[in-house]
This record gives C-alpha cells, structure tokens and sequence, in this order.
C-alpha cells in the first residue's frame, strides 16, 4: 500500500497507539495479557528500550500499526528474534500488518538476528496465521488449550518460527 511509512515509534506515539491498542488488549482475543492491562503497564511492555525497537506505521498523519522487535531470549538464545503487531481495526485489509511484519523481517536480519520465533500465536486468529505463514513462518508445535478466548473457550497456542538467513 502507498503511502504507508513505517519508522521507529517515539514517545509522543503512545496515545495513538493506546487508542487502538487498549480495545484490542481488552477484547482480550489475540495477546496472553491481562484484559485489563493499564496504559501505563502496557506503555512500558511496548515501548522496548534498546537493544529492542518498537515501530509504528503512519498513513496520512495517523499511527494505524505498531509492531515491536526484541530478543526472544538472552544469552545463547539471543540470536533469535521475537516481535509482536497491532493494526488499528479501522484499518484492517490494508496490508499494514504484511507491511510491518516484512520490515520487521528485515530490521531484525539487519541487526543480526538469525531467526524471528513467535511463541504464542493464538490458533483462532486466523487472519495472523495466514500472514505469517505466507512470509515464509512455519507452525512448530501448539500448546493445546493453553489459551482462554472468550468466545472459543480453551484453545492452543502456536508456536511459529522463520530463518533469516
């Protein structure tokens, strides 16, 4: 999509994100956190400090996307990379979370990563599944039941990874 541009989020980004990212977080349908999660706790999960990078994607002036880029583990797992997205609903079937994800991708193979792994893609987000899929991730086990949704009841949890190299 043109006219998207995605950059690193700075601070005076949060309220726009926390706009789309509060009633997603609260649905409570596609993120292992509290659905009660205060701005303020999910400002500091968020917006990662160094080493780790958090990005928006702005359309027209808007902040419609965010996406955020850290190490999925220290030490000998550091080399992998894990990230996480949020598309304001409003603008869902933009391609902007193909769009963020494929930067994602390509900032985290420039920082040196070898591997991105996703460990809890819930198995009823459908429309996830097939994005990550179609840039190249593979579903390497799900953890059964391992997920309250609250419309589905207990469902799994995917774990997805991609090489970068």
């Amino acid at each position: 999509m043109t006219g998207v541009r995605i950059r690193d989020a700075l601070a005076d980004d949060w309220l726009d994100i926390w706009s789309f990212a509060g009633p997603i977080l609260a649905a409570g349908e596609t993120y292992a956190v509290d659905r009660d999660i205060t701005a303020d706790r999910a400002r500091q999960w968020w917006m990662v400090e160094p080493p780790g990078r958090s990005f928006v994607a702005v359309l027209e002036g808007r902040v419609v996307g965010t996406a955020r880029l850290v190490r999925n583990h220290g030490g000998g797992g550091a080399h992998v990379a894990n990230a996480s997205f949020l598309v304001d609903p409003a603008a869902s079937g933009r391609g902007i979370g193909r769009m963020l994800g494929e930067h994602l991708l390509a900032a985290a193979r420039a920082a040196g990563f070898r591997a991105m792994q996703f460990n809890a893609v819930v198995e009823t987000n459908a429309a996830a599944i097939r994005l990550w899929t179609g840039l190249g991730f593979r579903i390497l086990a799900t953890v059964p039941e391992a997920f309250d949704h609250p419309s589905h009841g207990l469902v799994g949890l995917h774990i997805m990874h991609r090489r970068l190299d």
